[in-house]
């Protein structure tokens, strides 16, 4: 996220949407909570009302999976209105460069799509460009072909009576909050966007982000204290997993993972993956630094630093497409550590069945999870009253207890992307090991299994660098993430010193300086001074990258250098700052920018990286230095957000007679059946409680918690049971199109019918925290969602899909 929970305090206002803090995280509640007796202002959208939406100036209630569909409102009310910050919008966005003349968007789809492939090519969404190869632009934003023309005229058809037809939401409160939060879009005001998973688990769930980034972008709300785009996330340390490459699609470091088609060599790979311009072009420093801490010896330049040891990717690798593997046959070993997919993904028979044909499953964790048991007899089987039979299943299940996280030092990276260092507090419970200890010991017997082989194939595995002793040391990892030269192993201070010819070694370019060495381990840096008075903290832990606090901190201040609100300032320029009193950029952040680049220098003719870039070109991550309203590369479904409907949906797109994303991968397998609105014409959606976490495992083994929320529910409106003859605290059943449920019937105000096109459309909604195995049991909610995705990323949607539900008999 851009900046930080407790930046939420500068806010003058706050715009949740997607989340639900003040039950699920008190943190950031207690950061909100002190912008608002402060005077700021609270807007909640949420499908149900909730503990913040009773704490909000303005509540909304929005249809799940909706949420472009409203902000395509808001940037339609930001640009017919003009509450746009024009000279940040002119100078520091894309909003003037001019789109290629074969641009077009026509019925749903943008051009260059392919109906056989479901696919785009993104050739027609590029800049037009001069003889000298720069982008052509109209800082009048007069011309039609501009990206801030081709924006108006997109959502100009997102009108409020449109908004209403599809999220439910009134037209006179989508007005209300349009004009509360758009009145942040001047130099004295600052509004930040909250949002989880209310937003992403969705098929559109990255451009639902994006439109919110579009939104900020406009306002001149990124960069600046008190803005932002920011996630609430469910765990402690789910930004530090992303960073390390737990995402499929990349490795640490957010850099794509190679290719075997596109990248079969370091040369493919860095020519295609190397933008010429912006910071990204030191990405060779980068990588090759992160194959030398891998390989360390072995990784020289005669073999490419290693390059054909890494494996490359044949295709999608996510979570949705392990288990369609997984379910044809395909996959036969699968290891799990610190996850529970057979409560946590979607489609939960399809993921059962599916560990049904594995051959082995490895299962490491603090508890015995619904993953480890899934072959027991506490499984409930597809549509029976039947449980498996572990006679007929013949996957071996090994468990590993696994130390909780009191019982082993290391960092955690928060929301804010604060590296944050922890020591052990006590000893294992008896056999239990660090995470670290088992993948250690794991790669070690790999290792002496595979001695002697002289097969090229094993080359990768027998010459990786990694010997930190029999019990392998926090602190020496720690020390390859942070990077080091090579030979004497000197921790290097940040990434500027990273280099592509294997002199130095860096595990994850973006933690670089975080720690170097025992005496200075700046994650466990504890100094609670704030001189700045902003809320940046610089002494307390360390935050990626080189502890810069606000990303994109250079669009805090206008185009001479100075801030854009002195009350929030954050950086500025200093003309005569610097070692040589020659002018730098100083202030209560770590700059984002090159620091000696006065405001008023100009981009070099023919330059690279930052060279290529003014000083009015905050958003250095991008080759032309420019935040991104209409992205011309990097998403696969368009250029700009457009709403489609979920994939199960009770109605027609009335956008376009395009029903859902048209990139979206479509499971179509046996497990994989698709609801039609006839058959299932209830809304569902997921949530989670403040009592259970995740998926259960730990919180449904802690009486004292179970006591407060014992056991499944639905959440349903008193008169949506009156017409089903249920009463509060009935056993009913919900089905979708992938099987059913039981649970006991809550009946509340809290969730109410929808508006949809005229129609009433009733809705439902279901915690996901619960499973067979632990104290507290109960049926999944997961059982019903489908195997469906984001485009981009195949988060799956959880959000919104079709039920019916009835009274059931006594179990």
């Amino acid at each position: 996220m851009t900046n930080h929970w407790i930046d939420f305090r500068n806010a003058d206002v706050i715009m949740i949407n997607g989340c639900n803090p003040a039950e699920n995280h008190p943190v950031a509640w207690h950061w909100i909570r002190t912008a608002m007796d402060r005077g700021a202002k609270l807007i909640n959208i949420d499908p149900r009302f909730t503990r913040t939406s009773s704490q909000a100036d303005v509540y909304a209630r929005i249809r799940p999976g909706t949420n472009v569909a409203f902000a395509g409102g808001l940037i339609d009310h930001i640009l017919q209105n003009e509450r746009y910050q024009k000279p940040y919008v002119v100078a520091y966005t894309n909003a003037p460069m001019i789109v290629d003349d074969r641009y077009g968007f026509t019925d749903g789809l943008f051009s260059g799509y392919d109906a056989a492939t479901r696919s785009y090519a993104n050739a027609t969404w590029q800049y037009k460009r001069n003889a000298d190869g720069t982008p052509q632009r109209d800082d009048t934003l007069a011309d039609p072909r501009t990206v801030f023309q081709i924006m108006k005229r997109h959502y100009a058809r997102y009108t409020p009576e449109m908004v209403e037809r599809i999220t439910g939401i009134p037209k006179a409160k989508a007005v209300e909050i349009y004009e509360l939060f758009s009145a942040t879009g001047r130099p004295d005001r600052a509004g930040t966007v909250l949002y989880a998973m209310g937003q992403t688990q969705a098929t559109i769930g990255t451009q639902n982000i994006r439109a919110l980034a579009i939104t900020q972008l406009l306002l001149g709300n990124i960069g600046i204290a008190g803005g932002g785009v920011n996630a609430l996330r469910g765990e402690a340390n789910v930004q530090g997993a992303t960073d390390m490459a737990l995402l499929w699609q990349d490795v640490p470091g957010y850099m794509g993972i190679p290719r075997q088609a596109a990248h079969p060599t370091l040369k493919d790979y860095l020519a295609k993956e190397t933008p010429a311009t912006g910071y990204w072009a030191n990405k060779p420093n980068f990588f090759v630094s992160l194959l030398k801490a891998w390989w360390g010896d072995a990784a020289t330049a005669a073999n490419d630093f290693g390059y054909d040891w890494l494996p490359k990717a044949k295709g999608n690798y996510s979570v949705l497409e392990i288990f369609d593997s997984m379910w044809n046959g395909k996959i036969k070993g699968f290891t799990v550590i610190g996850e529970n997919p057979a409560v946590g993904s979607p489609n939960q028979n399809k993921v059962r069945e599916a560990m049904e044909k594995l051959d082995w499953l490895v299962v490491a964790d603090q508890w015995l999870t619904e993953t480890a048991e899934f072959w027991s007899a506490k499984r409930p089987l597809r549509d029976t009253a039947e449980t498996a039979d572990p006679t007929k299943i013949g996957t071996e299940v090994f468990f590993l207890p696994v130390a909780s996280f009191n019982e082993r030092a290391g960092s955690y990276t928060n929301s804010g992307r604060w590296i944050q260092w922890m020591e052990k507090a006590v000893e294992p419970e008896g056999d239990s090991r660090s995470d670290l200890w088992i993948v250690d010991r794991l790669y070690k017997e790999l290792r002496k299994a595979y001695a002697g082989s002289t097969a090229a194939k094993d080359r990768g595995l027998l010459s990786l660098a990694w010997d930190y002793g029999d019990d392998p040391s926090f602190e020496k990892v720690a020390l390859e993430i942070n990077g080091y030269t090579y030979g004497l192993r000197e921790p290097i201070a940040s990434f500027a010193a990273l280099r592509a010819d294997g002199s130095t070694a860096c595990g994850n370019w973006i933690y670089a300086g975080y720690f170097q060495g025992h005496e200075k381990n700046r994650a466990a840096a504890r100094d609670a001074a704030d001189p700045g008075g902003v809320g940046t903290y610089a002494g307390w832990a360390y935050s990626w990258p080189v502890n810069r606090r606000i990303l994109y901190n250079r669009a805090s201040a206008d185009l001479a250098g100075k801030p854009w609100d002195e009350k929030r300032k954050v950086i500025w320029w200093d003309p005569q700052g610097g070692a040589q009193k020659t002018g730098s950029w100083v202030g209560n952040d770590v700059p984002d920018f090159a620091p000696a680049k006065a405001p008023g220098a100009a981009a070099k003719p023919g330059g690279k990286a930052l060279d290529a870039l003014a000083g009015t070109d905050p958003f250095i991550m991008k080759p032309d230095g420019r935040g991104w309203l209409f992205v011309p590369s990097g998403l696969v479904d368009g250029p700009l957000p457009e709403h489609y409907e979920p994939f199960e949906s009770p109605v027609g797109n009335v956008m376009s007679p395009v029903a859902f994303n048209p990139v979206s991968k479509v499971f179509s397998g046996a497990a994989d059946a698709k609801g039609a609105a006839g058959d299932f014409p209830v809304i569902a959606t997921t949530f989670r409680l403040t009592e259970h976490y995740q998926g259960g495992s730990e919180t449904r083994n802690r009486p004292w918690l179970i006591e407060l929320q014992p056991e499944m529910f639905v959440e349903m409106s008193p008169a949506f049971a009156a017409k089903r003859g249920i009463v509060d605290g009935d056993r009913v059943q919900v089905e979708s199109a992938r099987g059913s449920v039981f649970a006991r019937a809550l009946l509340t105000e809290r969730i109410q019918p929808f508006q949809v096109n005229g129609t009433s459309v009733d809705a439902v909604a279901l915690p996901w925290h619960w499973g067979f195995a632990g104290l507290s049991s109960g049926h999944s909610a997961n059982v019903l969602t489908a195997s469906i995705g984001d485009a981009n990323t195949f988060i799956q949607e959880d959000k919104a899909f079709l039920v019916r539900v009835s009274k059931a008999g006594p179990q």
